[in-house]
């Protein structure tokens, strides 16, 4: 693995007063299993569809221009010159914006968001778009890689992994016990039991950050299920696209993500770049300095 430690641009930048105008991402749709997906495409100065873009996906219950994502593709598409798109994953709900508020049942887990990842992508080469690079924040680091290595799409320039989640089953386990009062393994057994039976949702239940509302099974499984898929250094290693992982130094949501790529096999296809004063969210000018790693990859 190539280690690189970018020097912050954070003095710099409030030194010279800089302001970074915002680009003009256009909303748009795409009808996908009987609901309409919600995306954010932002052409780059000067590029051409056929150059390419990079397919974005945001963390845990979030959405495609919270500050981070907004921050990112804005910089890659004015400073950098890069189309981007940046989706909403839409949980079963049509035309969603915005953060999660817990007041919706969930009914989509991990295979159906890989299935709206590969509709945008097919919606892409519909509009003329030459090679993906996917890029994924936090949680949606993991999906992203899982979408690339479980789907093995075709056209995928390479992944670039922002602050992607790690996974600690016991860990897991015993928050969720913290959280209910119930054992994971209890309730992961009664809903493959009410899945097996088609018998409806999980009413009043956990979900991630969400204490209690209707859950589909299918999708609860998806999330809790303890195993390396959720791991995303499980997920990369070993893997043949070439692939950039990007670390906060001071985040403080996957703090071992540092030792844990560390660990990997190097085979020259992952890159680690360190941000260097960044927490997880990259806030203010740490994201240019994300933005500018991203774009010296994608332009590798």
């Amino acid at each position: 693995m190539r280690k690189n430690v970018l020097p912050t641009l954070t003095a710099l930048a409030v030194a010279i007063g800089l302001s970074l105008p915002a680009a003009a991402a256009e909303r748009v749709t795409l009808e996908h299993d009987g609901l309409n997906l919600v995306g954010h495409l932002a052409e780059g100065s000067g590029a051409a569809p056929e150059d390419g873009v990079v397919l974005m996906l945001h963390g845990t219950l979030a959405h495609g221009r919270m500050e981070v994502m907004t921050a990112v593709q804005d910089l890659l598409a004015e400073q950098h010159g890069l189309n981007t798109l940046s989706i909403n994953l839409s949980f079963g709900i049509d035309e969603r914006e915005g953060m999660f508020e817990c007041d919706a049942p969930v009914t989509h887990g991990p295979e159906e968001h890989m299935d709206e990842l590969g509709a945008w992508q097919d919606w892409l080469a519909g509009q003329g778009y030459g090679p993906v690079t996917l890029m994924g924040h936090s949680r949606g680091g993991n999906q992203i890689a899982r979408y690339l290595t479980e789907r093995e799409p075709d056209n995928i320039a390479g992944l670039t992994l922002l602050a992607p989640a790690t996974f600690d089953a016991d860990e897991t386990a015993a928050q969720f016990l913290e959280q209910t009062g119930t054992k994971l393994d209890e309730a992961l057994e009664a809903a493959r039991e009410k899945a097996g039976a088609n018998g409806g949702m999980l009413e009043d239940h956990r979900f991630l950050q969400c204490e209690a509302l209707e859950v589909a099974p299918r999708a609860f499984i998806g999330y809790y299920e303890p195993g390396p898929q959720h791991d995303t250094p499980s997920v990369i290693d070993g893997i043949a696209t070439e692939t950039q992982v990007i670390i906060g130094e001071e985040d403080d949501v996957v703090p071992d993500l540092p030792e844990r790529m560390a660990a990997l096999e190097d085979d020259g296809q992952i890159r680690v770049d360190t941000v260097p004063g960044a927490g997880h969210f990259f806030r203010d000018f740490f994201a240019d300095d994300a933005a500018d790693l991203i774009a010296e990859f994608v332009r590798r």
